[in-house]
């Protein structure tokens, strides 16, 4: 594959910048390469058009992993050589000890452990229980205003959260959330497809970024997670790992790979403004570009009528509510 930038841009929601539709996430993934390999890949992503990085500091909160992988990744986009100005920095905001640990200080740590003086965006992590979203609205202003980033987004939010903070944004003049990343892919839909974001992605209000979309490998084979992955909501993952013979099956009909056709199936829904992959390789990464070409090629509607099969969590709560 040439040099050229081959990844096309989406807008990430209205107010938003124009990204990369593949992008690069962070978790379990830095930590697992040598470091020279990572430097490599992380070049590779900027020939390729693709330099969006999702960044998260990992080590805080009831999930806290003693993580360095943001670390790795600040010492090797700066070995890559990379300015700042070619590389998308989409950080985390974590709501497990919030408001006890504030954003500034959450932002200030993970800033400095990423080795840069602002982020471009930030995700609000998800949560349990009982969310003061005027707060969490009020306290993301003060650092938009602060200029640690520009715009933001949300994690796997309750419906009924995400449609309050745009609300109480708008009411106050303050910057709305501009996308959601949500868990969606081939095999879980409902969330992002169901009867509450899908017609407020229609809206326009707000895109969609798509995140754990091979359900952390297994739809691209690795049925037995040498890793940590994300959560099986609904409980739903026997019946993924027993979908992944159907997967290689429609993939080699359409001479792609399963992770080709998982993202590819993502990129069909015009909701969708990237996917986040976790590549630790870059043959991963030069697989998953090659998602662009099958879309091109098969075009979105023949994706989902072959695919409308492999939804798997049409009974799960679709409202955020886990």
């Amino acid at each position: 594959m040439s040099a050229a930038k081959t990844v096309p841009r989406r807008r990430l929601g209205p107010g938003g910048p124009e990204v990369p539709v593949l992008a690069l996430g962070s978790w379990n993934t830095w930590d697992r390469m040598e470091f020279d390999d990572a430097v490599a890949l992380i070049a590779r992503a900027a020939e390729l058009g693709c330099a969006f990085f999702d960044v998260a500091h990992y080590n805080m909160g009831p999930h806290a992993e003693n993580a360095r992988t943001d670390l790795i990744f600040g010492r090797a986009v700066r070995e890559a050589g990379l300015a700042r100005a070619d590389w998308h920095f989409c950080g985390k905001l974590w709501l497990w000890d919030y408001p006890a640990t504030g954003f500034t200080r959450q932002l200030e740590t993970s800033l400095e452990r990423v080795g840069t003086e602002r982020a471009d965006s930030v995700v609000v992590g998800d949560y349990f229980g009982e969310l003061d979203v005027e707060r969490v609205v009020t306290d993301v202003a003060e650092q938009i205003e602060a200029g640690r980033f520009d715009t933001w987004g949300v994690n796997n939010w309750r419906y009924d959260d995400l449609r309050r903070a745009i609300d109480v944004a708008r009411a106050r003049g303050l910057v709305p959330p501009s996308f959601a990343q949500l868990k969606y892919g081939l095999v879980r839909r409902s969330m992002a497809e169901g009867g509450y974001y899908a017609p407020l992605f229609a809206s326009g209000e707000i895109a969609l970024q798509a995140s754990d979309v091979l359900e952390g490998g297994m739809l691209a084979g690795k049925l037995i997670p040498d890793r940590k992955i994300g959560a099986d909501v609904g409980g739903i993952r026997e019946r993924v790992a027993a979908s992944y013979g159907t997967v290689r099956r429609l993939a080699d009909e359409f001479g792609a790979s399963p992770a080709q056709l998982g993202i590819a199936f993502c990129l069909a829904n015009p909701a969708t403004a990237n996917v986040l992959v976790g590549v630790s390789r870059q043959s991963q990464l030069e697989d998953n570009v090659g998602a662009l070409a099958l879309l091109d090629r098969v075009g979105a509607q023949a994706l989902r009528r072959a695919t409308a099969d492999l939804w798997l969590d049409r009974d799960v709560a679709a409202d955020g509510t886990w």
